[in-house]
């Protein structure tokens, strides 16, 4: 795959990156326009946030079973099938008839959309070889994909306001349709990578690679704190601001910004700057955080969400790419036991922070997020810095991060 030119592995990247852009944003477009779902078909605001639901369980269900079945079948062709239902159930959602069918279409959406993430980081994995340029273009989709979630706000809410909750899942299926085509007509298809289908096989491997279990476990940790974080500060900066949905989405949009300028230089930050990278991350999603929980005015409060940004695309780039090098032949099975580490750890968080409001308030939410943010950092570098090498005693790792910190 890598007989790309480089021309052709940037449309790849570019094609890839929008298409994730609103396959993201096609869930997280859902928060502003709840009220007119419930208003229309007269239904509580909790029963129309149950469609939310239906969307993410098979999300997060379906993630673990598209790699080893990218593997098997191929990659783009996986993707471009994926993308192609999520195109055409976004679209019928918009034609739902009452909350049942609507919940229905966004779960087969969810399942769909489940593919598109981690096929796509495999796939970049395997048409870059140069570990610079594959961390930078990994970061550039991963990037957009998140720019795609930040400004979903905006997005649905602007088009809820000038249309209808309908028009925000007609234009998410018409725009990912367009998308499709493009897929279709500018990609190759290519054999997988796997003469069988078996996902007992292809787990087993990865389960059985102990340095790879370690790095992706990470990612649950960072899922819970950004995802279970992120969540709600639209609500928070609604509280302390006053500003409505749509100004809110705006300022959100700066972390997703962050996170797609960051993302296509993650490469070269590691290059330049090694491990500790990692550990400087932390120390940037903590102080972001902590400048977010106590409020200073709105004028801290957008940098802190670009420092954010920027921490959490370092951060999971660098871990997502470190893993996909335990298992090269099977990229697309790692990405997916990545995706699912993720997501459950987002899953959690959210789950989890609501109790945290309940008891220590928004400032309690964020301040922990920070602290989590902080410890995926410094285990980051431990593990990835350090133990990745050739291992070392709980000591000797410690001696080597005060000299690594200190001397490098």
């Amino acid at each position: 795959m890598s007989s790309r030119t480089s021309r052709e592995k940037k449309l790849l990247v570019y094609l890839l990156g929008f298409m994730g852009f609103w396959v993201m944003g096609d869930n997280y477009a859902a928060s502003p326009i709840l009220v007119d779902i419930a208003a229309e078909f007269s239904v509580d605001i909790g029963t129309a946030a149950m469609t939310v639901t239906a969307y993410m369980l098979p999300f997060g269900l379906f993630t673990i079973a598209f790699g080893p079945l990218a593997d098997r079948f191929g990659k783009v062709r996986v993707i471009t099938t994926a993308a192609l239902g999520t195109a055409i159930f976004s679209s019928l959602a918009a034609g739902a008839f009452n909350i049942y069918s609507l919940g229905a279409l966004r779960a087969v959406n969810g399942a769909f959309a489940a593919a598109i993430l981690p096929v796509t980081i495999s796939l970049i994995g395997d048409v870059y070889e140069e570990p610079k340029s594959k961390m930078n273009s990994i970061g550039t989709v991963m990037g957009m994909y998140f720019l795609g979630a930040a400004a979903a706000t905006a997005i649905g809410g602007g088009l809820s306001f000038i249309g209808s909750w309908r028009i925000v899942y007609l234009t998410y299926g018409i725009a990912e349709l367009i998308l499709v085509l493009l897929l279709y007509k500018f990609l190759t298809f290519e054999k997988g990578t796997m003469d069988k289908l078996s996902f007992r096989v292809a787990y087993s491997d990865a389960i059985s690679h102990p340095k790879l279990l370690r790095t992706v476990a990470l990612l649950s940790l960072v899922g819970f704190a950004v995802f279970g974080s992120f969540t709600y500060l639209g609500e928070y900066l609604v509280q302390k601001t006053g500003y409505n949905l749509l100004e809110v989405g705006l300022i959100l949009t700066l972390f997703g910004l962050a996170a797609f300028l960051g993302g296509r230089r993650v490469g070269t930050l590691k290059k330049k700057i090694g491990s500790k990278i990692l550990f400087i991350a932390g120390v940037l999603g903590l102080i972001s955080l902590l400048t977010i929980s106590y409020w200073l005015g709105i004028y801290f409060v957008l940098p802190a969400l670009f420092g954010f940004g920027l921490s959490f695309v370092i951060l999971q780039v660098t871990i997502i790419t470190t893993a996909q090098q335990y298992l090269p032949e099977k990229r697309g099975t790692v990405m997916s036991l990545a995706s699912f580490n993720m997501f459950i750890g987002g899953a959690v968080g959210i789950f989890i922070n609501r109790t945290i409001l309940a008891r220590l308030s928004y400032q309690g939410l964020f301040m922990i997020a920070g602290i989590a943010i902080f410890t995926v950092g410094v285990l980051a570098f431990l593990i990835i810095g350090l133990f990745s090498k050739e291992g070392c005693s709980a000591m000797d790792c410690l001696l080597r991060l005060y000299r690594k910190l200190n001397l490098d």
